[in-house]
């Protein structure tokens, strides 16, 4: 069970400040120490607000990422990178986000960079909170990876990336790392049509390293580019099988879903703890403590609170950094409103 009840967290991402966004369309101006100063600086501030917000859990925000996970193409050997994106105008949708093209048999020499983001956290961060990593798993990055004669499908590709994964949580846990996420949005986004005990299997050969070595996590959701899903939100198609995976936590998403399924989590929690995403990151309503507070007691008669943790939906990367800011710190209240009913 997680270390204390009722553990406030996040998944990983977290706004990039305005100045960041400005910066980042003026890279080719900074040298080496200029682009270590600006990252530092950016980890920082949202290192600030999530501790000002009085979180257990907090990251780095991802603030040296482009979205979760589309810096990592950035570190693999054999890949030609981006083409064009199908479609640039009209509603952004996910078919507007270019692929790469794979050349040559996938490697990663260098590592995927994860653990220079862990170590760049645990020098800024204050002592307290919980420090937590992720990292996306192979299924979830091998879906902007166009399949060729070399990976003939989807599978093939994610196969591909299996130890490159493997090395990098490896390396996490050898850092120092006692709290790792593996995110597989795009098995959650799929499951619905594909094999859910494949999709399974996949995930537990890629955590096998760490598994005992750290507590770890996963994160299923629909998708939230630019705020949108790309899949049915239901969990039902993934469960049973998904109650296999060789994880300490699941994070569910649930207040977008008016927290539909939620019988769900006392089949979850038989076995492993539930983090239950209690604010919406695709809505600009700030949801009020005594709201949170409600949505916690709701996810109690279903869960112990030794087995329930409390999180945004999804990564907060899409939404506005003072919106984000407000529903954290509301979050922390209204956890703590009902940790004191409890005691």
């Amino acid at each position: 069970m997680q270390p204390i009840p009722l553990r406030t967290t996040v998944i990983g991402s977290y706004p990039f400040p305005g100045w960041l966004e400005l910066a980042a369309t003026q890279l080719d101006r900074l040298g080496v120490d200029d682009l270590a100063e600006l990252q530092r600086d950016a980890v920082i501030s949202a290192v600030h607000d999530q501790c000002a917000a009085g979180l257990d859990v907090i990251t780095d925000g991802e603030q040296t990422r482009l979205d979760f996970n589309l810096s990592f193409y950035g570190y693999l050997d054999g890949i030609e990178l981006e083409s064009a994106s199908p479609r640039k105008w009209g509603p952004p949708a996910h078919d507007q986000r270019g692929r790469h093209q794979i050349t040559a048999p996938l490697q990663a020499s260098g590592g995927l960079g994860a653990v220079e983001e862990f170590n760049r956290l645990k020098e800024v961060a204050p002592e307290g909170p919980t420090l937590k990593a992720s990292v996306p798993g192979p299924y979830t990055l091998s879906g902007r990876l166009e399949p060729s004669e070399i990976y003939r499908d989807r599978f093939e590709v994610a196969e591909a990336l299996v130890p490159i994964v493997q090395a990098e949580l490896t390396r996490l846990v050898d850092a120092g790392c006692v709290e790792l996420t593996v995110d597989e949005p795009s098995m959650s986004c799929y499951a619905h049509k594909l094999d859910p005990d494949q999709l399974v299997d996949l995930f537990n050969r890629t955590v096998a390293p760490v598994v005992g070595r750290c507590r770890l996590s996963t994160h299923l959701c629909f998708g939230n580019y630019k705020g949108r899903a790309v899949g049915p939100r239901q969990y039902a198609p993934m469960f049973p099988a998904f109650q296999q995976m060789q994880v300490d936590e699941l994070h569910l998403e649930m207040a977008s879903r008016e927290f539909s399924e939620l019988e769900l989590i006392s089949e979850i929690g038989k076995s492993k703890d539930v983090a239950i995403g209690v604010v919406d990151v695709k809505s600009y309503f700030i949801e009020p403590p005594e709201l949170i507070a409600e949505r916690i007691r709701q996810c109690l008669k279903y869960i112990a609170p030794e087995r329930l943790a409390l999180a945004p939906d999804c990564g907060l990367s899409q939404t506005a950094r003072w919106a984000a800011r407000q529903k954290l710190e509301n979050m922390v209240v209204g956890t703590q409103k009902v940790r004191e009913e409890l005691s």
